[in-house]
């Protein structure tokens, strides 16, 4: 028999202390028999045995009331979320019913809970979350924004409860989706206190002794950092008041992972990052006259301290494209000690923290995404402590023009309204939309006309004999795969062509008569065609009778014939007809290296990955993007293991075919000791080989040491050697590597 589930010692202490506190807290919204149904429920729950601890071996009842404790004090939610929080593992352990939900508790809890089990059958259906489509598929998913509140305060407070846990793999698995997930949400909605913690917790999970040791480092300083913040600011708070400015200062230290991630992209220890903090110089001022008091201010710091040209940023004059306005300034201070200092008014600074700047444009502009003025408009309510009855008016209607679909491996495309089933054929592959006859939308078999909704997972059907056909342009509603429709078209238009065009000269040569192309040209002209394709395609259909064409030929040519030649006949160069192996040898004749791509294809669309750029001679391979391009990576490029393991069924084979005058452009990173000349040396060797140009050279000197990139256009990987060798010859140079 199974053990029955037992809370321990602690658990019920912890358990009590939380209850009484959402009882006192909650008392005035709480209605009269909320508290015996819910203590009925959890009771229940507790006899049925269907309590099991989760992988943590944490105590999910627990859990629950924690959330609701964070929920009620961090966001200042009250009953009906408290309530969803709280029955929510009764709804997903089959105890309960969204229908017994609303008779008991109301229609606003069972909503709540409804999102709640929308975004856990979401998350059942796939493990790969890390792309911001996903995080934007949460927010369509759910109906009431509540639904996202509680989302990051739960996974706030797992991450508090799971510092000890031995279960190591399953704890990084839960601070990466904290990370790249839960994170970005909180940003979102102006909750940077619980976003910051979320970034720090992950950290401390994922990379512990970076952690440890900037906290400790900061721990050490603290005292001095204090007083030197102290030192900095009351000289320049006397002047502001002398100049008749109102305004506070304040000085934050940068939170663990801010630090982290500055000391990883300046590639320096904790002692190099001078900003460890930043002083903020709040002014209030009439809108009229912010910019210009945030220059006064400005002015009179730059008079006190020494500046760094190098270091203003101007959101005043041009504001981010997110509407963010301040000024960024940083600045020698005492001790020699380098200072950011941020000035801003009261508005500025209200719209940076409540997270309203990413949806209102300068000077209040409404912007673009509706998504983003809707989270500011929940924040607006929260913070203002309206009606919380309030918050049932914010459906989850954004997104009225985007769906966001899975495909059958999990992976998230974005798609306009209205996008059909041929669309995300094209989507997938120029190939797999050409031979389109259908799809399966979860499971269910449905035409290419389908339309597709958020969260379906699409599975495309195809069948060999299919080809794209004109009507297909008014099936599918994105630019790509009109595009590649069209494109499509006209090839099948040229290799019917190309067949007919071989029909009808067999058909010649077995009457023994000799075609005349220019004479040719002139008969379809005559026949009413406008377009050489258009006869070609009448001529596979069999539409024409081949045999007819060459009698109407025969007595055009014997009436031109007896004709008096008055002026020169046209020559069937003025006829424009490219066929595939025109095309074919136009691409050969041409100044760009071939690649033969998957199976000896060629011509297709491709581009050369950014993050190895690989060059002519490289080992290669394809990888198919979501939108249908192909990337070419070379074999080590530092993303291959990761795009093979994740993305094995997107893998290519691709080798380079003909040499053209394509040149590639290649940085070469270069060390050595810093001798006199050394530099001239180095591009004198550039500029006497043969077909290589240097684009730019950046060196930087330090304790008798020169570092430096290069960057240089080169044909290939011989050439390339070729050169590495004869830099590393020189004098001094330590080292000379490919980036």
């Amino acid at each position: 028999m199974e053990e029955k589930f037992k809370f321990t010692t602690e658990e019920l202490a912890e358990l009590q202390r939380i209850a009484t506190h959402l009882k006192t807290t909650m008392v005035d919204t709480l209605e009269p028999d909320d508290e015996n149904y819910l203590r009925q429920q959890l009771e229940k729950e507790i006899s049925d045995n269907k309590i099991k601890r989760d992988v943590f071996g944490l105590n999910p009842i627990l859990l629950s009331f924690q959330t609701a404790e964070l929920e009620l004090s961090e966001i200042g939610m009250k009953r009906e979320c408290v309530l969803a929080i709280l029955l929510y593992n009764s709804i997903i352990n089959g105890i309960l019913t969204l229908e017994e939900v609303e008779r008991k508790f109301g229609h606003s809890v069972a909503q709540i809970i409804h999102g709640l089990v929308r975004i856990h059958e979401l998350y059942q259906r796939t493990p790969i979350i890390e792309s911001e489509n996903f995080r934007n598929l949460l927010l369509s998913f759910a109906e009431d924004m509540r639904v996202i509140l509680i989302m990051i305060t739960d996974r706030v407070n797992l991450m508090r409860q799971i510092r000890d846990t031995p279960n190591k793999e399953a704890q990084s698995r839960v601070a990466e989706e904290a990370s790249y997930l839960y994170a970005p949400l909180a940003h979102k909605l102006g909750l940077y206190k619980l976003k910051s913690e979320l970034e720090d917790l992950s950290l401390k999970y994922l990379e512990h002794d970076a952690y440890y040791m900037i906290k400790d480092k900061l721990n050490a300083t603290k005292r001095s950092r204090d007083a030197y913040i102290e030192k900095f600011i009351q000289p320049i708070d006397e002047k502001l008041k002398q100049m008749g400015i109102n305004c506070h200062i304040k000085g934050r230290t940068k939170s663990i992972h801010s630090i982290w991630q500055k000391m990883k992209k300046q590639q320096c220890g904790f002692e190099g990052i001078y900003d460890l903090f930043a002083i903020r110089i709040i002014i209030d001022s009439p809108l009229d006259q912010e910019k210009m008091l945030c220059w006064q201010t400005y002015s009179l710091i730059t008079d006190m301290y020494q500046p760094n040209p190098k270091r203003l940023r101007d959101w005043l004059s041009v504001p981010k494209s997110n509407g963010y306005e301040s000024l960024h300034i940083t600045v020698l201070g005492p001790e020699n000690k380098w200072v950011e200092v941020q000035i801003r008014t009261e508005r500025m600074d209200e719209i940076a923290e409540r997270g309203l700047a990413a949806h209102w444009r300068y000077k209040g502009i409404k912007g673009e995404s509706g998504l983003d003025e809707w989270l500011g408009n929940i924040r607006s309510a929260l913070e203002s402590n309206d009606n919380l009855q309030l918050m049932d008016q914010f459906k989850m209607d954004l997104y009225e023009d985007e769906v966001f679909v899975f495909t059958p491996k999990g992976d998230l495309i974005k798609f306009p309204k209205g996008a059909t089933i041929l669309d995300f054929a094209y989507r997938i592959h120029s190939g797999v939309g050409n031979k389109c006859v259908g799809g399966r939308i979860n499971g269910r078999n449905v035409p290419i006309r389908e339309q597709l909704h958020s969260g379906d997972t699409v599975e495309i059907q195809t069948q060999n004999n299919q080809s794209p056909k004109q009507d297909w342009l008014n099936i599918v509603q994105t630019g790509k795969a009109k595009a590649k429709i069209r494109q499509a078209i006209k090839e099948l238009q040229v290799k019917n062509g190309l067949y007919a065009k071989e029909i009808l000269e067999r058909k010649f040569k077995n009457r023994k008569i000799e075609m005349e192309d220019a004479l040719m040209s002139h008969l379809i002209k005559k026949m009413g065609f406008k377009e050489m394709s258009d006869f070609y395609r009448q001529l596979v259909d069999e539409k024409i009778d081949a045999n007819d064409v060459i009698d109407q030929y025969v007595e055009y040519r014997d009436h031109e014939a007896g004709l008096k030649t008055s002026g020169v006949v046209r020559s069937a160069d003025e006829y424009n007809f490219d066929s595939q192996q025109d095309l074919q040898m136009k691409r050969l004749a041409g100044n760009d290296d071939e690649l033969v791509i998957d199976q000896n294809l060629k011509g297709l669309d491709y581009s050369l990955a950014k993050c190895c750029r690989p060059i002519y001679g490289d080992p290669i391979f394809g990888f198919v993007t979501v939108n249908g391009g192909i990337k070419i990576h070379s074999k080590g490029c530092p993303n291959a293991p990761e795009l093979r393991k994740r993305f094995g069924y997107r893998i290519v084979k691709a080798r380079w075919s003909g040499k053209g005058a394509s040149q590639y452009n290649i940085t070469l990173r270069i060390v050595g000791n810093d001798d006199l000349g050394i530099v001239n040396n180095i591009t004198s060797i550039i500029s006497k080989e043969e077909k290589i140009v240097m684009k730019s050279i950046n060196i930087d000197s330090h304790d008798g040491l020169f570092s430096g990139n290069l960057d240089v256009l080169v044909e290939d990987t011989g050439k390339l050697e070729s050169l590495l060798k004869k830099l590393r010859t020189v004098r001094g140079v330590k080292s000379v590597v490919r980036l």
